[in-house]
């Protein structure tokens, strides 16, 4: 894979490389409209495709932030044109990581020397990259050891490269300025903790006590003498990507009690600690020796209020479907719908999510759920892509709800697709009881 040898760092080389990215886009409009005119039978999507892999290049070679709302983007599939989504996907776990020169001089910089010196052994090559920061595999003490090293500049761009590509993002979810706001400062808010690692060490190993007693899940332990607001250093755990390792053929059971420790998990944690792995993609998931179950990567976690968390649990209970007063009072709560709304716009709103979240609360309305069903993960995308359109048609902004929602749901749509990338077979446990419906 390629690699980077030196990242724009300061405000004025990011601001740069945005622009020209901005004009690579601008001849591609005079492109696509030129083969319009011209060219008999012109795919249209040609113009999306251009256009994603110009905005992923430049967003991959300056990582942080950038790339990191292009990763948050590819999550949800209803939000923009497929040919992005696709491409921001890679985002996830293959971006083109830094070269080797350019780790030796930051690991120096913050552990005081370099890899060779520090480590027995030290992997120049990255084994995986991401938005943030690489891993390299390393020996310490005689011990395997994994080295997640941050990206030059990140920490400090957050700000000033969320105003660089809120332009784009704007654009893809046809929002105005005013509208995102308080989700983009969610974000910027959350991005700035991914930064600090020494951060993630205190999360990791909370949630690792927390949830001990689920058996079957594997923690890394850390080594704090090497570890640094930008540098982490902890226990190699082995195991195999939970999406390649399912390709093969795998019995049932063995699917049904892996997804059965990630359901579990995610239950301890939403409505227990009400403090989440909100970053549940298949890379952050490995299966190891004797199928245990790995968990990596704790730098992006989210706190569930208590009053969210009530309202947004209600609909577990599925009779609150047909009341519809309480059903419209939740929809208030979640700010999905607002107190100065026309009777037609709660209609519109009350009537369109009432699908919505029948279908995407479905596992909690039965005491098992079987994730492999294709059609209902088909129901619920052409379904959530139905209302947009039509939010769209009738101009209706989609800035509604709770920022709470951006995480939260993100971890739920991650958790969904991973059990269906199992087909596993589920037992959900049924409605959530220990909360009053409002």
């Amino acid at each position: 894979m390629k690699t980077i040898d030196n990242m724009p760092s300061s405000k004025l080389a990011r601001a740069s490389k945005m622009a020209s990215t901005g004009m690579k886009i601008g001849g591609n409009y005079l492109k696509h409209f030129s083969k319009k005119t011209f060219v008999k039978d012109y795919d249209s999507n040609e113009l999306n495709r251009d256009n994603a892999e110009d905005v992923y290049n430049c967003l991959s070679e300056l990582k942080g932030s950038a790339l990191k709302v292009a990763q948050m983007l590819s999550m949800d599939s209803n939000v923009m044109p497929e040919a992005y989504s696709d491409k921001f996907a890679l985002a996830q776990y293959q971006a083109p990581p830094i070269s080797s020169p350019l780790v030796r001089k930051l690991v120096k910089r913050q552990l005081g020397d370099y890899p060779e010196n520090i480590f027995e052994e030290f992997t120049p090559n990255a084994v995986k990259a991401a938005s943030i920061g690489q891993v390299h595999k390393a020996q310490y003490k005689g011990k395997e050891v994994a080295v997640k090293l941050q990206y030059p500049g990140v920490a400090n761009s957050i700000s000033s490269d969320l105003k660089l590509v809120k332009p784009f993002a704007l654009k893809l979810l046809n929002m105005k300025k005013s509208e995102v706001k308080v989700y983009f400062k969610e974000i910027e808010n959350k991005m700035i903790e991914e930064t600090n690692y020494l951060t993630e060490l205190e999360q990791g190993q909370f949630i690792a006590e927390k949830c001990a007693h689920i058996e079957g899940l594997g923690f890394a332990n850390y080594l704090p003498e090497l570890c640094s607001e930008k540098l982490l250093c902890m226990d190699w755990l082995e195991g195999d990507q939970i999406d390649s390792y399912f390709k093969d053929s795998i019995p049932q059971e063995i699917r049904d009690s892996i997804g059965q420790r990630i359901w579990d998990f995610y239950a301890h944690q939403v409505h227990e600690l009400k403090f989440i792995h909100a970053d549940p993609h298949p890379g952050n998931f490995l299966i190891g020796p004797e199928h245990q179950l790995n968990i990596i990567d704790f730098g992006c976690m989210k706190r569930l209020p208590e009053k969210f968390y009530n309202n947004y649990f209600a609909a577990s209970d599925k009779t609150l479907f047909d009341r519809e007063d309480d059903f419209r009072e939740n929809l208030l709560q979640l700010e999905i719908i607002r107190s100065n709304d026309s009777e037609k716009t709660r209609e519109f709103f009350s009537k369109s999510f009432k699908k919505l979240m029948r279908l995407a609360m479905a596992p909690f309305h039965s005491n098992e759920f079987d994730f492999s069903q294709s059609n209902f993960f088909v129901e619920l995308y052409e379904t959530g892509d139905k209302i947009s359109k039509k939010q769209k048609q009738h101009g209706y902004s989609h800035s509604r709800g709770s920022k709470h929602f951006i995480y939260t749901n993100r971890t739920y749509y991650g958790i969904y697709n991973i059990l269906h990338l199992l087909k596993a077979r589920v037992k959900t446990g049924g409605p959530i009881v220990n909360f009053s419906t409002p």
